[in-house]
């Protein structure tokens, strides 16, 4: 049945300490650029084109050009397959209240970023598949298919995932598929972490260049670190569902910025040298997270999440870890994100976890406050 929204967990904790902790080691993004930095890699074109622009109103499904170069990030999509949003919450919220009515079912993969359970949820019945933690965060495809029913009509899934970074394997991905072709549902997939895996054998297609009902969830936040842009966008092959998209925006954000367009083409044109920067900045920042963890073995247990910028950390001690984040945060000045801000309607997941996130330039200053804050706890 639907119901009202609940308040944003995750949202409602930033909103409190995000802006006021010296160290936001729970942030889920790769360190941003400077107008400056971006506005150096662009070429002489763009950036005249930016100088020049018009602070008019753009098109609804996002300028052709910004559009066209999104396209080329995918392997089979023209620039015609892809609506341009305000950031990717907008693309989720649309997307499901458009999709979804109140007589269907959703499935969601839980843990998960929270409106990808929250918002259908407000619309129809939703059932949350749980990844497994105590094997290494796999999906069960049994349980997966089990949880179909007639009235199914998509399944939300989220690779790498957050909060836990882990990747499902190749094998499992293409039994998604497969059900959802099988079933005729829609496949919608998060990938605002993809192209940030640590092996990029490991990287998943693209839902919307692996099925025709696939609808890809992307944004220039994550793996690109320009979340101020509030640049996302969803790729279907699917034409009245883009267009569907496409006219709900008209009763939210209408458009977007353009100046934000113009400068998230410039970033997609240096794609390369960006997501290149973003991954030695995640590679410097593990080699000092495993020391860091290294220190502490019953404490907390850490293993290196195989894509994104963030991890979902176990904390064994006595105190609990809302006790110990709360603690951390208040008097140390760093802030890490507790299980409570994950937690689900539809599955339980862990409660002695953490969201940590090392995309940050920082995160070599926030470990060792982190460090001089637990040892003197301790003394």
């Amino acid at each position: 049945m639907a119901e009202r929204m609940r308040d944003f967990a995750l949202e409602v904790h930033f909103s409190r300490w995000e802006f006021k902790a010296r160290y936001n080691m729970a942030a889920s993004d790769v360190q941003s650029l400077s107008l400056g930095d971006l506005l150096q890699l662009a070429t002489a074109e763009d950036r005249a084109a930016f100088e020049h622009l018009s602070l008019g109103y753009t098109e609804t499904f996002g300028s052709p050009a910004l559009r066209d170069a999104i396209a080329k990030t995918y392997d089979s999509v023209s620039a015609e397959q892809i609506v341009c949003f305000a950031g990717a919450q907008e693309g989720i919220y649309i997307a499901m209240r458009v999709l979804l009515e109140a007589h269907d079912h959703a499935i969601v993969i839980v843990p998960n970023y929270q409106s990808a359970e929250t918002i259908p949820m407000s619309v129809c019945e939703v059932t949350g598949v749980a990844l497994d933690e105590e094997n290494d965060w796999q999906l069960d495809i049994d349980k997966l298919a089990a949880a179909i029913r007639p009235n199914t009509k998509l399944i939300s899934i989220n690779f790498p995932n957050n909060p836990t970074g882990h990747v499902i394997p190749r094998a499992s991905f293409d039994a998604i598929v497969d059900l959802c072709r099988r079933h005729g549902l829609w496949l919608f997939s998060d990938e605002v972490y993809r192209l940030l895996e640590r092996d990029p054998a490991k990287r998943l297609p693209a839902a919307v260049d692996a099925y025709e009902k696939g609808i890809s969830l992307n944004v220039m936040s994550k793996a690109y670190g320009l979340a101020g842009l509030r640049i996302g966008w969803l790729a279907c092959k699917d034409r009245h569902a883009l267009v569907q998209w496409e006219r709900y925006k008209h009763y939210l954000s209408i458009c977007n910025a353009a100046p934000s367009e113009q400068l998230a083409l410039i970033a997609l044109k240096a794609g390369t040298t960006i997501l290149q920067r973003s991954r030695d900045i995640i590679d410097s920042n593990i080699t000092v997270l495993n020391a860091f963890f290294a220190q502490f073995p019953g404490l907390f247990h850490w293993k290196v999440p195989d894509g994104g910028c963030i991890g979902f950390v176990r904390y064994h001690g006595e105190d609990g870890v809302e006790s110990f984040t709360q603690d951390l945060v208040e008097q140390a000045g760093v802030l890490l994100l507790p299980a409570s801000v994950y937690r689900s309607e539809l599955q339980d997941v862990p409660t002695n976890a953490f969201r940590l996130g090392f995309g940050r330039s920082f995160v070599p200053e926030g470990l060792q406050a982190m460090t001089a804050w637990l040892h003197a706890r301790t003394a």
